[in-house]
């Protein structure tokens, strides 16, 4: 049990919300037609963007932490999240302009803004109810792949990456239960919640 345990807590920590968007901008840039840029460019726009949605919030939170704003780093109690979420959200519009700024294409632009999307509907209800973010992160990337595939933008197939990513999809949301985190229904508000605002940005604007 301790094992199961360990590897709960490993993989929460390795698909921790705060990485999807590096996560999907890797995806993004090697599973994708974009995978023929060269790779210095697109490994220097997955360092920004690490920076930017990944960084920049862990020191924020730190910084929280530090002051005795919350109790902790985890953000366990869902009522010490709302500020963590409203400087994550300014940060992942800024990875949006900084996409934009490069040149990303449209929907690459757009799969961010489902992530913004994510942030703020997830933000709004965490302030009454606990959702799982790890949930709706791992779910973003799962509509982040379908989208790519549908757009017809897939460097090969990606009936595999797929598989996998539904796989992982359940493990990470297994592995929140596991630790006792969230009860199946915040998992499944929150994996609904990714993928519908990844999915519907990627409608909209691709």
């Amino acid at each position: 049990m301790k094992i199961i345990e360990a590897l709960a807590r490993f993989l929460s920590s390795m698909m921790s919300p705060l990485l999807t968007p590096t996560y999907g901008v890797f995806l993004a840039l090697w599973v994708s037609v974009l995978c023929y840029i060269p790779f210095g460019t697109r490994l220097m726009v997955l360092i920004v963007v690490a920076g930017i949605t990944c960084l920049l919030p862990m020191i924020f939170i730190a910084l929280l932490h530090n002051a005795k704003i919350i109790t902790d780093k985890r953000l366990v109690n869902h009522r010490e999240r709302w500020l963590p979420y409203i400087f994550t959200l300014a940060c992942y519009v800024a990875a949006v302009f900084y996409l934009r700024h490069v040149h990303c294409p449209m929907w690459l632009v757009a799969m961010m803004w489902g992530g913004v999307l994510t942030v703020a509907v997830s933000g709004i209800i965490t302030i009454w109810w606990k959702l799982s973010a790890h949930a709706a992160g791992v779910a973003g990337l799962l509509a982040m792949l379908m989208g790519i595939h549908s757009l017809g933008m897939g460097a090969f197939s990606l009936f595999t990456t797929i598989c996998v990513m539904i796989l992982l999809c359940g493990a990470v949301c297994t592995s929140r239960m596991i630790l006792g985190r969230h009860n199946f229904t915040q998992i499944l508000a929150g994996f609904v919640t990714g993928y519908v605002c990844v999915t519907l940005m990627i409608k909209i604007l691709a």
